[in-house]
């Protein structure tokens, strides 16, 4: 069963964070899936992989770059995994279908929208109920805590 990851952001732009747990889960070995909402946002993703760390690299692909099994880290706006991925990354905004192909999903959502919040509570209830191992990660002074 997936084990899913909400990450409650307050302090940061999602193309701050994202980055961060993208390289976390490669240097794991893990291939990954980072779903956005739309194009603009998956070009956004795209610049900010590229400079979001000045002494590493994270390969990362999509659409425009094509090659998808050859990419460690796919950017989409599509309910794919056309690398193989076990972890799957939901960009602000982005609806958790078909999870069940992944080990690890990770939520982002906005803290600052009070719309983002209630319908993470509400997915939590659900995936709760449905055996999901679940885990609540909010933003602090010193990174990321989590709260439940």
């Amino acid at each position: 069963m997936t084990e899913i990851r909400f990450y409650h952001l307050q302090r940061s732009r999602e193309e701050d964070a994202l980055p961060l747990l993208a390289f976390k889960a490669w240097q794991a070995g893990q291939r990954v899936v980072v779903r956005l909402p739309d194009a603009a946002r998956v070009e956004a993703m795209n610049n900010a992989l590229w400079t979001f760390k000045a002494d590493a690299f994270l390969p990362h692909g999509s659409a425009a770059d094509g090659a998808a099994d050859r990419q460690p880290v796919w950017l989409s706006t599509e309910n794919d995994n056309p690398n193989g991925a076990k972890t799957l990354i939901l960009g602000v905004g982005c609806t958790p279908d078909e999870i069940e192909a992944y080990t690890l999903c990770c939520l982002m959502l906005d803290g600052n929208d009070a719309a983002q919040v209630e319908g993470a509570r509400s997915l939590w209830r659900g995936y709760k109920d449905a055996g999901h191992e679940l885990s609540y990660w909010q933003q602090d002074a010193s990174g990321w805590s989590r709260k439940a």
